[in-house]
């Protein structure tokens, strides 16, 4: 029976718990706060599943709880952060900040973070950027998780990437998606939920498909959308890890690799709308769009158009009100870090 549990109790469980691992108390909450808006989005994959993998990395020193972002170049519109191995969260947000700043001054900005950890959901940022009245795209590289088209070796990763843009009396509008057939926080999902997995999203290790998420895990993740799914994912690695100086390729290292440095690296675009036009009007056209989109007749069992992000904002009007359902086997992950760092947890 999946445990119910209050946004501000989880982020606060995680907080506390990072902090006992050295993490600044400002860089703690960012952190867990990341990890419950996914929850809330009613993304569990990339939500409290995932705080044990951090801990694990903070514990073995593959990740600094410090994080000492160091402005490597500084070009104007354009910077470079060398994380030096810090808190991706925390970097991304750093990137963010600054690349706000930069468009507000030249109108668009471009901010490379290399040497970076996993930062969570890219949605998270590109979402911060919109509300302060800017259209952002961020990307970022994983550890190989599929193979290249053609092959049976995992060679590349999910390299997810997300777009937003503030969307006036709708709040964002926001893209946030995994060039695979799914993301593979869905996938360890699964295999910690016990369920199977749909046959179109992974294959096992001799490269057959399969609906066995343990399977899965050790085999390949499909591409989305076939050849063009891994062709989106090859471009996304070359602008987060080759042109940012970061690792690429095979040489990433993922969150759940407790004692293997990262090596991943971002890439965020930030435009500022004023510099094309006031932001009044773009929010105008913004609506204009959505109320189009909304008003199309919906298709035999469908209850609602969603825009993008919407779906989201409504689980997490949902979840505010009747809590968030962690997972068994998540749930007894988190009672062992509470009872290995003296951290009650929240019921």
């Amino acid at each position: 029976m999946p445990t119910i549990a209050s946004a501000g109790q989880l982020t606060a469980f995680g907080q506390s718990v990072l902090e006992h691992h050295g993490v600044p108390t400002a860089d703690a909450h960012l952190l867990a706060d990341s990890l419950v808006a996914a929850e809330l989005w009613g993304h569990s994959s990339h939500g409290m599943l995932r705080l044990p993998w951090y801990v694990e990395r903070l514990r073995s020193g593959a990740m600094q709880a410090v994080t000492q972002g160091a402005l490597a170049q500084d070009s104007g519109a354009v910077a470079v952060i060398d994380g030096q191995d810090g808190i991706g969260q925390v970097l991304t947000m750093q990137a963010v900040h600054a690349g706000v700043e930069r468009a507000k001054r030249f109108g668009v900005s471009a901010v490379a973070v290399r040497n970076s950890n996993h930062f969570g959901t890219a949605a998270y940022f590109t979402r911060e950027s919109a509300r302060q009245g800017c259209v952002a795209f961020l990307s970022t590289n994983a550890s190989p998780a599929m193979a290249p088209w053609g092959g049976k070796v995992k060679a590349i990763g999910t390299n997810p990437w997300s777009i937003a843009a503030p969307a006036g009396r709708y709040g964002v509008a926001v893209m946030d998606i995994a060039n695979t057939a799914v993301a593979r926080g869905k996938i360890y999902l699964a295999a910690e939920r016990g369920e199977d997995i749909p046959p179109t999203w992974a294959a096992d290790e001799q490269g057959v498909p399969t609906t066995n998420a343990k399977d899965a895990i050790h085999g390949l993740i499909l591409p989305m959308a076939g050849h063009k799914g891994y062709v989106i994912s090859f471009m996304m690695d070359v602008l987060s890890g080759v042109l940012t100086g970061s690792q690429f390729g095979s040489n990433i290292a993922g969150p759940y690799q407790a004692d293997r440095k990262s090596g991943c690296g971002h890439l965020l675009l930030t435009i500022n709308v004023e510099a094309l036009m006031a932001q009044a009007d773009f929010a105008q056209r913004m609506e204009q769009l959505i109320d189009e989109i909304k008003a199309v007749p919906a298709a035999a069992g469908v209850s609602d158009i969603f825009f993008p992000g919407e779906l989201e904002d409504r689980n997490t009007a949902k979840h505010l009100t009747t809590g968030i359902s962690v997972a068994d086997n998540t749930w007894d992950s988190l009672r062992k870090l509470g009872a290995e760092t003296g951290v009650a947890l929240p019921c």
